[in-house]
């Protein structure tokens, strides 16, 4: 049951790695913002519809502050990092949410600070580098500000979805969370749109892959994980997102794979299973 769930969670992050893919191929030249919020609130509101079930008044900022955390704000900032970055640079930035979660963790769920948890995280953050980040990368600093920021709310996402957990199924909870972050990226959007969008039937399908698998289907599974196993456990499976792209971009796209990347591949996967072996299996 217990390697079942980590299975299970670990299924988000892998599908989260094909949003590049996605997003260059079916959704070029869309506004971040945009491509946020139509995979938000779709996925939210069709989920509301299938639980129909509204959250107590007493549960409003505690959605508020769930939603803008995991999806809002995470996914504008990811949006910024990746259009002001390179991808190697904003994936690494995105790496250190693992070690930010260890200690927030302690500090809200008053879980005690491992040093193989601490390591676990520090490897992660090594092999990704390694295996996406270019020599030649360039820094700027608003994208390495967003980069940095976007990890922590999600960091702080996953510790509060840990903390916060209301006497409703998953699918509820998601449900709520989704149409929270979707309902609060409209005003943004729209105020930052010139003009609206042309979506081609390419766009459509894009979006819909990224709203409904992308979107509702994993956050369902990413947050089962939180509510049963640690949220540092949780992060730590996050290294998968750019180990899928970058093994999706050498079976679609054709890119190479080059030794370093191979090492960077091995450490990720090492910090997993360091960080797995150590808290995977414990259970609240």
């Amino acid at each position: 049951m217990q390697s079942r769930d980590l299975i299970l969670t670990a299924l988000a992050p892998i599908i989260w790695g094909s949003s590049y893919i996605i997003t260059t191929t079916l959704l070029p030249g869309q506004s971040p913002l945009l491509v946020a919020l139509l995979r938000a609130l779709p996925a939210g509101l069709l989920l509301l519809l299938m639980v129909r079930q509204l959250p107590p008044l007493n549960w409003v900022p505690r959605l508020l502050i769930l939603g803008a955390l995991n999806f809002s704000i995470f996914w504008s900032l990811l949006f910024v990092a990746a259009y002001r970055l390179p991808g190697g640079v904003a994936a690494t930035l995105g790496a250190i949410q693992p070690l930010v979660v260890v200690f927030l963790s302690a500090l809200v769920l008053k879980t005690p600070v491992r040093a193989a948890a601490v390591l676990a995280a520090a490897l992660s953050i090594f092999g990704v580098a390694l295996l996406v980040l270019a020599p030649s990368a360039e820094l700027d600093l608003i994208g390495v500000i967003a980069g940095l920021a976007g990890a922590i709310a999600m960091a702080a996402g996953v510790v509060l979805s840990r903390k916060w957990q209301p006497p409703v199924p998953l699918l509820t909870f998601t449900a709520w969370q989704l149409t929270a972050g979707g309902l609060l990226l409209v005003p943004v959007t729209v105020w930052s749109l010139p003009a609206l969008p042309h979506l081609d039937g390419e766009n459509l399908v894009g979006l819909a892959y990224m709203s409904l698998i992308g979107g509702a289907a994993t956050y369902v599974l990413w947050f089962r994980g939180i509510a049963r196993l640690e949220p540092s456990a949780v992060s730590l499976l996050s290294v998968l997102s750019p180990l899928s792209a970058v093994l999706l971009g050498w079976v679609f796209l054709g890119e190479v794979l080059s030794a370093k990347q191979a090492i960077g591949a091995g450490l990720a996967l090492f910090s997993l299973w360091l960080g797995q072996g150590t808290l995977g299996w414990r259970k609240r």
